[in-house]
């Protein structure tokens, strides 16, 4: 198995709506903020090739929207095919896309447009979605998260006749699939062996390292609390096993281990995946 990390470029979003209930005085320490109380954040996307499959999980918000939705996050930085290109290889070789959750700034690059139509990025991949989860965004997306539910990101999907849905079983080979609903239902986290290592893809449980003392919570959960619970179960055994930590959001440190601290499980150190 080989990983490749995927640099779909950076975008911004209001520093308080991502540390939630965390005040300003102490988070702006570890994500500074700009005048806007902007924080730059990173949509870092892996692609995993087992020798089987060539397996990308997510892929940043893509390109294919007005100037009025870009002028909200401010993209800037690397494309997603341009990152695939640069790892050697094609769109068209991608067996696989994994969309851990269906929000924009993560499915966005699933779809792209030709001309007047849209079309699927990958075209000889399966796209895979956890079937609660896609009828949340697409049947009956709450008021909370709707805005997050573009429709030109998902329902071509269907369209195509690519979409596949993940429900227990994994469809990959070295790659486990949990779930977690604290930051939407049933938002997939791949943990991928990877050389008698387990590394977790975090998406948005733990969007970046300084998502990971527990009340650093986004406020866009739709159950803070059990993000809360999600993390108080997941960061000690990750911890005990040793788990490397994927950051998709972190425009600095793309992963590290942890460390046991006096107040609680922290960043211990950073991790260059591509080396290991």
């Amino acid at each position: 198995m080989q990983l490749h990390i995927i640099d779909a470029g950076y975008f911004k979003l209001d520093g308080g709506a991502m540390f939630g209930v965390v005040p300003k005085t102490i988070w702006q320490k570890l994500v500074p903020a700009d005048e806007k109380n902007l924080c730059t954040w990173a949509m870092r996307c892996l692609l995993v090739e087992n020798g089987k499959q060539l397996i990308l999980i997510d892929t940043g918000m893509g390109n294919k929207q007005d100037a009025k939705f870009f002028s909200y996050y401010e993209p800037t930085g690397d494309t997603l095919i341009n990152s695939i290109e640069k790892a050697g290889f094609r769109a068209e070789e991608i067996t696989d896309v994994l969309l851990t959750h269906l929000h924009f700034d993560h499915a966005g690059g699933a779809i792209k447009r030709a001309g007047e139509k849209l079309v699927p990025t990958f075209p000889n991949a399966r796209y895979w979605s956890e079937k609660t989860h896609w009828q949340l965004a697409t049947v009956r997306p709450n008021a909370r998260e709707k805005a997050s539910f573009l429709k030109e990101n998902i329902l071509p999907l269907q369209e195509s006749a690519q979409l596949n849905f993940i429900e227990n079983e994994s469809p990959f080979e070295g790659i486990e699939i949990l779930k977690v609903d604290g930051h939407t239902d049933k938002m997939i986290l791949p943990l991928i062996h990877y050389k008698d290592r387990k590394i977790l893809y975090c998406a948005d449980l733990i969007p970046s390292s300084a998502h990971i003392p527990v009340p650093y919570v986004m406020g866009y959960d739709v159950r803070p609390l059990l993000t809360m619970q999600e993390k108080e179960q997941i960061l000690p055994k990750a911890l005990q096993e040793n788990w490397i930590l994927f950051f998709e959001h972190d425009a600095q440190i793309p992963a590290c281990l942890l460390t046991q601290t006096e107040k609680g499980i922290r960043m211990g150190e950073t991790i260059e995946v591509e080396k290991l």
